[in-house]
């Protein structure tokens, strides 16, 4: 059975809305930014749940659809609010039908989080036990 951690979605959520605004009002980051902050938020995710590669990935797959859901949530407001202060009804058109064309890219934000996901969740977090020998 798959476990939920939502304290490391959270963390691997936190991460990838970061990253991803950041990606997109900075120009060389804007191509890269969202994987990157995917990838980064799947590893943070996996890694935090620390239960196995399939827990990780899961983590990091609902850490990556959170993330970009709520990136295109965030750009899409920006994109009306600036639409409806410059009173231009096609900018409106254009924001919701661009939002609603990225919402089939989720699926392609949610690929490297999961795989993300899965390198971080076989990451050994545990400190090895003392070695003890017998003494004579």
């Amino acid at each position: 059975m798959v476990v939920t951690n939502w304290r490391a979605v959270g963390i691997g959520f936190l991460t990838i809305i970061v990253l991803g605004i950041v990606g997109a009002f900075v120009g060389p980051l804007a191509v890269f930014g969202t994987a990157l902050g995917a990838v980064v938020g799947g590893f943070l995710a996996g890694y935090v749940a620390h239960t196995g590669t399939v827990d990780g990935a899961w983590n990091g797959f609902l850490a990556g659809t959170i993330g970009a859901i709520a990136v295109i949530a965030a750009l899409t407001a920006l994109g009306l609010a600036v639409s409806v202060v410059e009173l231009s009804l096609g900018g409106v058109f254009a924001t919701v039908s661009v939002a609603l064309a990225a919402l089939v890219l989720v699926a392609l934000g949610a690929i490297p989080a999961t795989l993300g996901g899965a390198i971080g969740g076989m990451m050994n977090r545990e400190e090895p036990a003392e070695m003890t020998s017998p003494s004579t």
